[in-house]
């Protein structure tokens, strides 16, 4: 893990109706680590990475990748500067193939649509080789090659959660943020989404990870936030932040018999 600055998020505030759903937070994320956001429901996790990957307008900050300042741009602004991501609520074309499916999601994240990516042009004609090896490369890498030109419609809903990471890394980009990556999927799947996005950070993609299921975060983070009501209250090593009486005490829970650890909602 290399020991630079990727993204630097300065005083980021969002209001809706006088409620404050992040409260001027400031965030750094390490080139090459996977930091995780954790915090109960209402702490400002999803609210946060919506408006740093350009989904939400914040009422204030300013957010750099890779020195390269993101602030107020739209969401195919920060896919083009190396930024995606991928949602609580799985999108995929479900009509659609695989392939046809990270095809589109390249075109996408290059701002051009799906309307404008299944009409073609001269631009989108001359990768459109490059840009198949890439898809049939990511959907092996997520064990999904067999299903290649299978409807996305017949995946079950952890493979669902596969193929959204294989779409978010069509551009090579230079940060994936996962929201919920494994929210409903079963055990043997989440470990094989923890083993897909090990094998992606050892080849030196970045992740923010935002995620309820502490274990998961804990497992693979180097480096984790936590918030609550829109404000950081901790972060560190994933050991520290474990053992740390405030997230122990907003988060992660107690129990009177010895201080057992338990994930809040």
């Amino acid at each position: 893990m290399n020991g630079d600055c990727l993204l630097e998020v300065r005083g980021l505030c969002k209001d809706y109706y006088g409620l404050k759903a992040v409260d001027h937070l400031d965030l750094r994320v390490q080139r090459g680590s996977v930091t995780g956001m954790i915090g109960p429901n209402g702490s400002g996790k999803s609210t946060t990475i919506d408006c740093i990957s350009g989904f939400q307008h914040a009422n204030a900050g300013r957010w750099f990748l890779a020195g390269r300042e993101l602030t107020g741009l739209p969401a195919h602004r920060h896919a083009l500067a190396g930024m995606t991501r991928t949602f609580q609520a799985v999108r995929a074309y479900e009509e659609l193939s695989l392939l046809d499916n990270l095809r589109l999601a390249c075109q996408e994240q290059d701002g051009i649509g799906w309307l404008g990516a299944l009409r073609g042009g001269r631009h989108e004609r001359a990768n459109e080789v490059a840009t198949t090896a890439r898809a049939r490369e990511l959907l092996k890498a997520v064990g999904l090659e067999d299903y290649d030109e299978a409807p996305a419609e017949i995946l079950s809903y952890g493979q669902s959660k596969l193929l959204a990471i294989a779409a978010a890394m069509m551009a090579r980009p230079l940060i994936v943020v996962l929201d919920e990556p494994v929210a409903g999927v079963n055990p043997s799947t989440i470990n094989r989404i923890e083993t897909v996005i090990r094998r992606l950070n050892e080849e030196g993609v970045t992740f923010i990870i935002v995620e309820h299921n502490v274990d998961f975060v804990m497992k693979l983070s180097h480096h984790v936030v936590v918030l609550e009501q829109g404000r950081k209250i901790a972060e560190g090593d994933p050991g520290i932040i474990r053992s740390d009486p405030k997230v122990l005490d907003a988060y992660l829970g107690v129990d009177a018999a010895g201080g057992r650890e338990t994930a809040d909602g």
